[in-house]
């Protein structure tokens, strides 16, 4: 076998920002966001088109909206986790 190739190579990594999507697409119509992805239609609507860097920032935003939905749901949570 030859140095270039080996038959235990690793998987390609896909390249960017990895898609928050689980295929639990249900719009909430009382939050606007996905069920399943916590996002807004625009967001996932423009997801494909988006620089790695707005990716990030749906991210950091989708993470708030679930900190602050546990905090909703729990009160009694400390707010940093």
């Amino acid at each position: 076998m030859s140095n270039s190739t080996s038959a235990f190579s690793a998987k390609p990594q896909p390249a960017g920002v990895p898609s928050p999507c689980i295929s639990v697409c249900i719009m909430n119509p009382n939050t606007g966001l996905c069920n399943g992805c916590t996002r807004t239609i625009d967001e996932i609507g423009r997801w494909g088109s988006m620089h790695d860097i707005e990716k990030r920032a749906v991210w950091r935003a989708i993470n708030e909206r679930k900190a602050n939905e546990l905090q909703r749901s729990f009160p009694d949570l400390p707010s940093t986790f």
